[in-house]
């Protein structure tokens, strides 16, 4: 068995130019593990900014939307989740590339290890600017309004402040703070009070991370394919990350 994770490549960022190859990187890596993937789990932010219109998706990214097309066609299950840089992702990826999206965490189950799945942004103690900043963001009347704006101005806009805002970005912690500060670690631990999980897989940090919670127990954090070019593979028993040197 070999399930693949990983999260954070904000294609588009800082420019499309300046990410290119960057994208370039992220489908060599997907051509070598369509070759013996069970599953792909690709966990937000794939770009910096996406927002739907009714009629209109961003402009770019053919290579990278492509290259999952054919994987997704090849029979090969890849699930989507949203992260704070798309959470504005409606049905486009379910409609064209038949892949489901998840905006939140969700519960998996493979060869009897459960899995908690998820983007990450927003849980845990603390990080209330963002929580109170998301909450704006997916009102329905928010994105109503947004929508009013032309893609031109609208996507300018939007990957201004991406760039910009840290409670957007993410940017103010990229360092590993420990796991009294790590709110990632914590909601982990508060979950594992009520329910026994033996993988808990997120994004969002920009860190990777491989945390022992219990002695079944396990906080994976993706890290990026900004700086750290990381992912994680599961093999039937083990949750291990490892980076692409391609």
């Amino acid at each position: 068995m070999k399930i693949y994770f990983a999260s954070d490549q904000h294609f588009g960022a800082p420019t499309p130019e300046l990410s290119f190859p960057r994208e370039q990187k992220f489908i060599q890596w997907l051509d070598i593990v369509k070759q013996d993937a069970d599953a792909i789990f690709l966990l937000g932010d794939l770009f910096d900014f996406w927002f739907e219109y009714k009629t209109v998706v961003p402009k770019g990214f053919i290579r990278v939307l492509g290259k999952l097309a054919e994987i997704k066609d090849s029979g090969i299950p890849i699930y989507f989740f949203v992260g704070n840089h798309d959470l504005w992702m409606g049905d486009y990826f379910q409609k064209e590339l038949n892949i489901p999206v998840y905006h939140d965490n969700q519960e998996f189950t493979f060869n009897d290890k459960t899995f908690l799945i998820g983007h990450g942004d927003g849980k845990g103690p603390g990080d209330m600017g963002y929580k109170r900043m998301k909450k704006v963001f997916t009102n329905p009347f928010s994105k109503w309004l947004f929508r009013w704006l032309h893609p031109d101005i609208g996507v300018k806009l939007a990957q201004y402040l991406s760039v910009k805002n840290k409670l957007i970005s993410g940017a103010e912690d990229v360092k590993y703070l420990g796991e009294d500060n790590e709110w990632l670690v914590q909601y982990c631990k508060r979950k594992l009070e009520t329910k026994e999980y033996n993988f808990f897989v997120f994004g969002h940090r920009h860190l990777p991370l491989e945390i022992e919670l219990t002695e079944n127990s396990k906080y994976v954090n993706l890290g990026d394919w900004i700086g750290y070019f990381t992912y994680g593979v599961f093999d039937g028993e083990k949750l291990e990350l490892k980076e692409f040197k391609n």
